[in-house]
C-alpha cells in the first residue's frame, strides 16, 4: 500500500473529513507558491495538490487556465515544479500529489518522471487526460516508484465503469462533482450524493469530491456524503488577488475556515 493510501485511510479511520488544497506550481511566482502551500498545510489541509502548468488544460476552468498561462510565461516547467516540490517536501508534513496533463510527462519519459517525482517527495499523481483504458503503462511506472495513481470518476460514468475505476484508484478516488471544467459552477450535495454512494460502495479507498467547491459551507455539505473535498479554483483565485505579499495569509485564513466547517 502506498504512503498516500496509508495517510488517507488513517484520516478516515479517525473520522476526519479530508481537505485537499490545489495550487498551480510557480503561480503567481515561486516564492508565493511555496508560502501558500506551507500556509495551507499549517491551516489544516490534509493533502496538497500541485498542478503542473500546461498550455491546453482541458479539464480546467478560466481561473486555473489563467494561472497556468501566467506560470508558463514565467518559465514554469515540469522539472522546475518537481524541484519546487522537493524544496517543500522537507517541511510540509502532508502528502503532495501532482496533477499533470500527459504531454509534459511524455516529453520527460514516463519512467523518468515517476522516479523524479518520487525523489522530489511526491506521493501520488493525477492525470486528467489519460483514459482508464490507456492508463496501464502509467500505473506500472508509478507503481515501480511506489507512487499512487489517483483516478478520476466522472459524474456521467456508467455504474460498472465507475466501480471498476474506483477499485483501481490508489490513495483516494477523485470524484468529479459536475460535468464541465473546474470552477464552472457551484456544486452541491444533490450533484454528488448518488454517485458518491455508488463509488464508496465499490471500494475501500476514500472518495474525495472536487470541482465547483468554493465555500466552507459547500465543502461541509459535500463532505457529508464523501470522505473529503478538493478545492482548487477558489484557492488559485485567492493567490492572484490582492497582491502576492499577502497571498499566504489569505490562503491560510480560507483553508482554516474550511477546516473548521469540515470539523463541525
Amino acid at each position: 500500500m502506498t504512503a498516500l493510501a496509508l495517510h488517507t485511510r488513517a484520516l478516515r479511520a479517525r473520522g476526519k473529513k479530508a481537505l485537499v488544497a490545489y495550487f498551480t506550481a510557480a503561480y503567481p511566482d515561486d516564492d508565493t507558491f511555496a508560502g501558500m502551500v506551507r500556509a495551507a498545510a499549517d491551516a489544516g489541509a490534509d493533502v496538497i495538490e500541485v498542478g503542473i502548468p500546461f498550455s491546453d488544460p482541458i479539464a480546467d476552468g478560466p481561473v486555473i487556465q489563467a494561472s497556468s498561462n501566467a506560470a508558463l510565461a514565467r518559465g514554469a516547467t515540469l522539472t522546475r515544479a518537481l524541484e519546487a516540490i522537493a524544496r517543500l517536501a522537507s517541511d510540509v508534513r502532508v502528502p503532495i500529489v501532482v496533477m499533470s496533463y500527459v504531454n509534459p510527462i511524455l516529453r520527460m519519459g514516463v519512467t523518468r518522471f515517476a522516479h523524479a517525482a518520487a525523489q522530489a517527495g511526491v506521493a501520488g499523481v493525477v492525470l486528467p487526460d489519460v483514459s482508464f483504458e490507456e492508463s496501464t503503462p502509467f500505473r506500472a511506472a508509478l507503481r515501480g516508484a511506489e507512487l499512487a495513481y489517483v483516478d478520476l470518476v466522472a459524474p456521467t460514468s456508467e455504474n460498472e465503469r465507475a466501480r471498476e475505476i474506483a477499485r483501481a484508484s490508489q490513495g483516494f478516488v477523485y470524484l468529479v462533482s459536475i460535468t464541465g471544467v473546474t470552477g464552472s459552477r457551484a456544486a452541491g450535495k444533490a450533484d454528488v450524493e448518488a454517485a458518491a454512494a455508488r463509488v464508496r460502495a465499490a471500494t475501500e479507498t476514500p472518495v474525495y469530491v472536487g470541482f465547483g467547491i468554493a465555500t466552507p459551507e459547500a465543502a461541509a455539505e459535500i463532505a457529508s456524503v464523501a470522505d473529503g473535498v478538493i478545492i482548487g479554483s477558489r484557492l488559485v483565485q485567492l493567490a492572484g488577488e490582492g497582491g502576492a505579499r499577502a497571498a499566504a495569509g489569505r490562503v491560510g485564513d480560507f483553508v482554516a475556515s474550511v477546516r473548521a466547517a469540515l470539523d463541525r
